[in-house]
């Protein structure tokens, strides 16, 4: 069933499991950071969230459906818990929070405390209000919640420049794999059930996140914007834009958790918004199910101007021509948006185009100047990774470049590209796994603005 955005948090607040984030020690930016684990007794205490037993007239309705009404549920819950001490206890209606000192249960509750819909139960939403998580502690919290699972896989930065950290800024691309997708439909033979549960694969995907902080995020395949990622990332101080696909496919999965979509994230104290476009992408006059964000940013640092755009192109083989009328508008609309590319644009996406396809051609080649930036990583910088999704499905297996970012190569720079997983790496049952939450691989780069920016023009 489809859920409004009240129903989608509930849903999500009964699985944060119980946690206590205790300080992290600075991490270099890019270092990965292996797991470690916690002693029981450092994980604090239990609480429980009562959730709002009339979020009947909370929960949004899909367009043209009806949405069923339930998700709180009976049970006994203790009322008052000191450690020795015999509990009192009630019955009511639940949603099982987790530790209130854990940073995702904060963020998470400060969202349902913000709706006058569930002010009546603020008493029961204990923990302090911050305006702000510490991305070590949460990222030590994710670390604690999956120190059961295998350490994540290390991959290291290729550096092409040594501007200063303060004169660049970070990209992340990632395709994170819808979470209705990954459990109903996608059908990864090789991957067990388990991996793609979502109580611990949020925290693997937030853990990789976190480990790279990027200033400008983009993701695809996100069905868990308003429970998971808006409420944690604004906290974290991102500013958080989401775009569903007018037809989701997640929407044919039972308990789906809403439609998929695009979304950008930009951390607030390395930009500004000027203006920000939603985009339905059309193919030659017919409007298609793929949609893109736009949003130009001025940079605090340099006062200049930059377009961010975030896209996810049709899937599959035979639909090339269509990813290409696709392509095509959408670079007419940057066109536009970037004044004929006066302002330095970067396009990050799952084109579901290998580099042999026209669509791709039609970027390299397009007057917006753009060049991809994990071109880098080759010998000779012309070519791009061997791969960046990696599957098996019952067809068989799978092994593709299909994500890319793109930038202006006129006014930018790539200083850094974050390495792809190796074959070994990856193992024989290929992605998503215990310990990589996405069948897509992460690309992230660091940008600097070229010192003469029109010299290429």
């Amino acid at each position: 069933m489809y859920q409004g955005s009240a129903g989608r948090l509930c849903s999500a607040l009964r699985d944060v499991p119980a946690l206590c984030a205790s300080s992290l020690r600075q991490q270099p930016h890019h270092s990965p950071v292996k797991r470690r684990a916690l002693s029981p007794p450092l994980l604090g205490s239990l609480a429980s969230f009562a959730c709002c037993h009339n979020l009947a007239g909370w929960i949004g309705e899909a367009p043209g459906k009806a949405v069923p009404t339930s998700g709180a549920s009976t049970a006994t819950v203790p009322t008052s818990v000191t450690p020795g001490t015999t509990s009192r206890t009630a019955t009511r209606s639940v949603c099982s929070m987790g530790n209130s000192t854990s940073r995702l249960y904060s963020a998470l509750a400060k969202t349902l405390r913000s709706n006058p819909a569930v002010s009546q139960h603020q008493e029961y939403l204990q923990q302090s209000d911050h305006d702000q998580l510490d991305p070590k502690d949460l990222l030590e919290e994710c670390q604690v919640a999956l120190q059961d699972r295998p350490p994540r896989l290390h991959r290291e930065f290729v550096v092409l420049s040594d501007d200063s950290r303060n004169q660049s800024f970070r990209v992340m691309q990632w395709n994170i794999l819808a979470q209705a997708l990954g459990e109903g439909k996608d059908n990864f033979i090789k991957c067990p059930m388990e991996a793609l549960k979502w109580e611990e694969r949020k925290y693997l995907i937030l853990e990789e996140i976190l480990s790279y902080r990027p200033d400008v995020l983009c993701l695809q395949e996100v069905d868990h914007f308003f429970d998971t990622f808006q409420p944690i990332l604004s906290r974290l101080g991102y500013q958080c834009t989401f775009l569903a696909k007018p037809w989701s496919p997640c929407l044919d999965v039972e308990h789906n958790n809403g439609p998929d979509g695009c979304a950008l994230f930009y951390l607030q104290d390395r930009f500004q918004q000027v203006s920000s476009a939603k985009i339905r992408l059309s193919a030659r006059t017919l409007k298609t199910n793929q949609v893109a964000i736009a949003e130009t940013l001025r940079c605090n640092d340099t006062g200049k101007l930059l377009c961010f755009a975030v896209t996810h192109l049709k899937a599959r083989s035979g639909w090339e021509r269509f990813r290409l009328a696709q392509g095509s508008d959408l670079l007419r609309n940057l066109e536009s948006i970037t004044q004929g590319s006066t302002i330095p644009l970067i396009i990050c996406g799952d084109f579901n185009a290998e580099p042999t396809e026209e669509v791709y051609k039609r970027f390299a080649s397009s007057g917006l100047n753009l060049n991809s930036a994990y071109k880098v990583l080759s010998e000779d910088g012309e070519s791009e990774p061997p791969y960046t999704t990696w599957k098996i499905r019952p067809s068989g297996e799978c092994c593709n470049t299909l994500d890319y970012i793109w930038y202006s190569h006129h006014a930018l720079k790539v200083n850094s590209a974050l390495s792809l997983l190796t074959e070994e790496q990856i193992g024989p049952n290929r992605l998503p796994s215990f310990n990589y939450p996405s069948d897509h691989l992460s690309l992230v780069c660091d940008f600097s603005f070229n010192e003469e920016p029109n010299r290429l023009l």
